[in-house]
């Protein structure tokens, strides 16, 4: 039987499974708590909880008998939102330190929702079908092409939308990654992948059975993210 080899996804994923489970781990539960943090960790915090309200207001308000992928689900903020409104979650996330704590988060009573908490690969085609994916600040790290390839076989799955984020090349985040390129450190996340909107909308295009719905930026200090919502076709 032929070895699989690796992909570029395949290291990027493995990179930040290393990284959440283990150095950034203690950092990304306080990030997501109540707990006090630094002023620029407070500025993330506050954009990423604008970009979850961003995305949840995308979804259909009554999501009762409605199955919902969360891909790249963290510790569990927007999977435990959206079961609230009634959706079959599956949320999964590569670091299963994070979905140890999305599932001591959850709240005994979730309403007519559940989740189904795992650790594992988003695109993992054995996870089925799916209504609506999210995928908040999970596809960040990966290289245009590897970005909208997941895209791609997320949508196999998908019937209804896709809702994802990017980070928009800006002169910030394009410098900083520059900086991270030149001066790498074991102990830093696998770098953000700035991605050039027009340059995004042109690979989209090949996704036939999509269209580009809404689009919303959240900048908050040291947060920028940019949101874009897929909707099928037809």
């Amino acid at each position: 039987m032929a070895t699989r080899v690796s992909t570029p996804y395949d290291d990027r994923r493995e990179a930040l499974e290393t990284y959440f489970d283990s150095t950034a781990r203690q950092a990304w539960i306080d990030l997501t708590s109540d707990t006090k943090v630094s002023g620029i960790r407070a500025t993330v915090r506050a954009g990423r909880d604008e970009m979850r309200s961003t995305l949840l207001n995308w979804l259909p308000t009554d999501l009762r008998r409605t199955r919902m992928l969360d891909a790249g689900c963290g510790t569990g903020a927007l999977a435990i939102s959206a079961a609230c409104r009634g959706a079959e979650v599956t949320g999964i996330d590569v670091a299963s330190g994070l979905v140890d704590v999305a599932r001591k988060r959850t709240p005994s009573f979730i309403g007519h929702g559940r989740i189904n908490w795992m650790a594992g690969d988003m695109l993992d085609p054995a996870l089925g079908e799916f209504a609506h994916t999210v995928a908040m600040d999970s596809l960040i790290h990966y290289s245009p092409e590897d970005l909208v390839d997941a895209l791609a076989q997320i949508g196999e799955r998908t019937t209804h939308s896709i809702l994802f984020t990017f980070a928009p090349l800006t002169r910030l985040l394009g410098a900083m990654h520059t900086v991270g390129k030149v001066f790498p450190k074991n102990n830093r996340s696998p770098a953000i992948v700035p991605v050039s909107e027009t340059e995004l909308h042109a690979r989209l295009s090949d996704l036939s059975d999509w269209q580009i719905g809404r689009t919303q930026r959240v900048s908050s200090g040291f947060y920028t993210s940019q949101a874009l919502e897929l909707v099928r076709r037809g």
